[in-house]
């Protein structure tokens, strides 16, 4: 190991070119990181009494001899996302400088780019590059050009400083750079150890490192380049396209949901890479660590169609969304090995469609019901052990109705007197959805019913007519059956409505409830007063209805 502290700008002069290997995050720092390095830079530019300003420490492995004039080829292990901001200011500064004809500055613009660029061809005229994601749009910004599939971050940091320089002195901020310093830290593979080790002990302590990344460095790391480059062009890059944007947010609970059906029981979270290594005690072999890779992309591809609605089967597509609008993950490592069985021709689409409404009913009737949510990950990471695949519907059917206590089915009589009682206006984040499917049960035309608000027929405040129509027992009933799905629905004219009376809600002139066209509404028309009979009669149907959307399997 050679370690050395080192002025930042001597450190990037020379034909030298860094290469972020495959298995470090993204780019990731924010505006306010860039403004805080600018500060830092501008205050110690400021102030002669300010020598030198630490940037932090540059780790990196030198593998090779470079001839004289050569481009040095170096891997980071630690310190890009310092370089890579480094690089964009040094940019924006040379931008500014050409945009101000400012030739007392102490620089040029031929000097600043020597910074970033070598006097070389093709790739190796780059001094830094970063991973694939962000390799294209962070070249295009240094060669002043438009990024054609930008990577945001990048994009918004040189936009950012570009903009901050038109209101600075740039001789300032070209004497803070020139203070720069960074403790330059070799390592030498053949004497530092097992080049995995380092990444693994960075990896323990970065926490903006996902649990799907850890498992991906954990997977290619001890690779030769070349079969890292190939599995990760392969398979790995094409699942992080496969979640786009979303990469971020859904690629630890897919990778949790994935290795729940390869085990059979569900890692806690923040313990998901710890247990894929048990799973996976890898070795350095390319096929197996091949066979890997190659199955997660399989399983990602089902998983993306599920959860982010990408499925282009209309009628799937709809299964999937009402699952998704449940807001459990639960499900998913028993749906991806379905979605598994339906892909290689075991079951039939009509089949996976009563599995998918199988599956939303149980969730949906034990959130209504009220039971423990806490063993449905259980449940559903051990439930395709209960299917004979022979009999797919029938043995599914068979071990949900094989289920008691607090893993139960609930049925009919249980689901209807629940849901009759339940406070649908306060049901967390299932109110919508409840409604939605209510609404457009059986309708080829659905509405949308975030274009409707919720309608209290008889209102949150009542007046002294509203007192009278529900008779002398008004505050029992308006405490009893105010939220209820009996007293709820939807409507354009909330507003309208007010606390009027219910005949008056009901006739208003082309906007009263009679010449509504929901669903919901219909029954009011043959409804002469609203008291808690008629409450509770709506309820009553209602929860018929409901039966029919959420089934009961023991019918």
């Amino acid at each position: 190991m050679e370690t050395t502290q080192v002025s930042m700008l001597d450190f990037l002069r020379g034909p030298l070119q860094f290469s972020v290997p495959i298995f470090r995050r993204r780019y990731s720092w924010r505006k306010k990181d860039c403004q805080r390095l600018l500060n830092d830079i501008l205050h110690a530019g400021s102030d002669d009494e300010i020598k030198t300003l630490f940037l932090g420490t540059i780790i990196y492995i030198d593998r090779h001899v470079t001839p004289i004039g050569a481009v040095r080829k170096l891997i980071v292990i630690d310190g890009h996302q310092r370089l890579a901001t480094l690089s964009l200011l040094l940019s924006a500064l040379s931008l500014a400088i050409e945009e101000k004809k400012d030739k007392d500055i102490g620089t040029s613009v031929e000097e600043l780019q020597n910074y970033f660029f070598n006097d070389q061809g093709e790739e190796l005229r780059y001094k830094l590059l970063l991973t694939k994601d962000d390799k294209e749009t962070f070249i295009a910004l240094l060669e002043n050009r438009r990024p054609t599939n930008p990577s945001s971050v990048l994009v918004e940091n040189h936009e950012f400083l570009k903009n901050r320089l038109k209101n600075f002195d740039l001789k300032t901020l070209h004497t803070g750079l020139e203070k720069l310093e960074v403790v330059s830290v070799v390592l030498d593979p053949a004497n530092n150890g097992d080049p995995k080790q380092i990444f693994e002990t960075l990896n323990s302590t970065e926490d903006t490192l996902s649990e799907a990344d850890r498992i991906r460095n954990y997977v290619l790391m001890d690779l030769e380049l070349t079969a890292q480059e190939r599995l990760f062009e392969n398979y790995w890059f094409p699942m992080q396209q496969l979640f786009a944007d979303e990469y971020a947010k859904h690629s630890d609970p897919f990778i949790r949901n994935y290795l729940t059906l390869k085990m059979g029981q569900v890692p806690s979270h923040g313990k998901v890479y710890d247990k894929f290594k048990e799973c996976y005690p890898i070795n350095d072999n390319p096929e197996q660590l091949e066979s890997i890779v190659k199955e997660i992309l399989h399983y990602a591809q089902y998983y993306v169609k599920m959860v982010l609605l990408t499925d282009r089967d209309r009628e799937l597509w709809k299964c999937f969304s009402d699952i998704a609008k449940l807001q459990t993950n639960a499900p998913y490592p028993f749906l991806l090995q379905v979605y598994n069985d339906y892909n290689q021709g075991r079951i039939e689409k009509s089949e996976v469609i009563k599995i998918l409404r199988i599956v939303e009913s149980y969730v949906f009737r034990r959130a209504v019901c009220g039971v423990s949510t806490v063993v449905m990950n259980k449940v559903f990471a051990s439930l395709m052990n209960e299917v004979d695949k022979d009999n797919y519907l029938e043995s599914l059917n068979d071990a949900f109705l094989g289920m008691d206590t607090n893993k139960r089915y609930p049925k009919d009589l249980e689901f209807k007197e629940t849901f009759i009682h339940k406070d649908v206006y306060n049901f967390k984040n299932k109110r919508d959805y409840l409604l939605d499917k209510l609404e457009n049960h059986e309708r080829k035309e659905p509405i949308e019913v975030s274009d409707y608000t919720i309608e209290h027929i008889m209102p949150q405040n009542l007046t002294e007519q509203w007192k009278r129509e529900l008779g002398t027992d008004f505050q029992q009933i308006h405490q009893r059956w105010l939220h209820k799905i009996g007293n709820l629905t939807l409507t354009g004219y909330n507003r309208e409505y007010s606390n009027h009376t219910f005949k008056e809600k009901r006739d208003l002139r082309n906007i009263g409830l009679r010449y509504s066209p929901l669903h919901l509404n219909q029954s009011f028309a043959n409804t002469e007063e609203w008291n808690e009979s008629a409450i509770i009669d709506r309820a009553k149907e209602l929860a018929e209805k409901a039966c029919k959307i959420w089934i009961d399997l023991s019918r």
